[in-house]
């Protein structure tokens, strides 16, 4: 994912149209000549409507449309023609796009299959024609209801990546060098911190056929709830993850304290990321022997489950996997 077209954030003004007018109409035949009411009603007001679309992984397309305006209903017509619907409009989306009212933050609702359709903005209602009107005492009545005004509002768009397991760890833990040993994801990857600017997906490949998503994200410093570094932007992606993994380099100088910065960093942006179930993978273990591993065991938090690995040397990536496929479907 190149990061000019990563966009994971966008905000609108979203417009639905105006009903048609009920129409006015009597019936007016060369037998007739004095017909009853007969104005049909008006048309709707176009909606503007979210739908998934699985083969989108950003909202990029919708990173210049300030405005989306949909067409208002047509008034109705004589003998109970009614007029035609506004025309909707249909935005498309990633799956786990999330839609939020701008003035108030509150979510409407998130979109999280493909095909889903839901609408964001509805269009007002068409107004009856003379016909409803018609009563025993008013046999002929010279009014309508006019349509609905359509609804403008502003609207944000967040995108929260699905993915099955979200890495988590510090700038330089090796966290898309992981992800790129284990799928066919190729993040950018380099010697120095913030490498990852964007979050990445990558789809592992698992015994017997089976697969599962997992998702880097850029990485987390001390403070980034309060907004330093990257990490604060992209914490979103990881709010949909079933499992946490969190990356920890083997020459990290206590491992101990920096699983607890990132537990801290993560319960500050949003407590409930503290529910989801974590591994933990002491990263850069080819520079490591048995006796070190052991030593380097007492530190390690003993309620969380932990492997040792190294993806330049693919040492126990299978035994990392397995541990994943036995947290999604424990």
């Amino acid at each position: 994912m190149a990061d000019s077209n990563f966009i994971d954030y966008v905000k609108f003004c979203s417009r639905s149209g105006a009903g048609g007018a009920g129409s006015v109409h009597f019936r007016r035949e060369k037998h007739v000549p004095k017909g009853g009411p007969d104005g049909g009603d008006g048309g709707r007001g176009g909606h503007i409507i979210l739908r998934g679309n699985a083969q989108l992984w950003t909202l990029l397309h919708l990173k210049y449309k300030k405005h989306v305006i949909a067409d208002s209903g047509r008034g109705g017509e004589g003998g109970r023609r009614t007029g035609a619907d506004g025309k909707d409009v249909i935005l498309e989306v990633p799956l786990g796009t999330v839609a939020k009212d701008a003035e108030t933050g509150e979510k409407r609702f998130e979109i999280t299959e493909d095909g889903q359709e839901v609408i964001l903005t509805r269009g007002g209602r068409g107004g009856l024609g003379n016909d409803h009107f018609k009563t025993a005492t008013n046999q002929a009545p010279h009014f309508a209801q006019p349509g609905e005004p359509g609804i403008e509002e502003w609207i944000i768009l967040e995108l929260k990546l699905l993915a099955d397991v979200g890495l988590v760890g510090f700038p330089n833990a090796g966290k898309s060098t992981l992800l790129s040993s284990i799928s066919a994801a190729r993040p950018e990857i380099g010697d120095y911190p913030f490498t990852t600017l964007v979050p990445n997906l990558g789809v592992v490949s698992y015994r017997d056929d089976k697969s599962f998503v997992m998702a880097d994200i850029p990485g987390i410093i001390e403070g980034a709830a309060e907004g330093k570094g990257l990490g604060i932007r992209f914490l979103r992606h990881i709010e949909r993850n079933s499992i946490l993994l969190f990356l920890i380099p083997a020459d990290a100088p206590d491992i101990k304290e920096q699983y607890r910065i990132l537990l801290g960093e993560l319960e500050k942006y949003n407590p409930e990321l503290l529910d989801k179930k974590r591994i933990l993978a002491i990263s850069k273990a080819d520079m490591l022997d048995q006796e070190l591993i052991q030593e380097m065991e007492l530190e390690i938090p003993k309620e969380i489950p932990y492997v040792f690995i190294s993806s330049i040397s693919q040492y126990n990536l299978d035994k990392l996997k397995d541990l994943i496929w036995q947290a999604i479907h424990a």
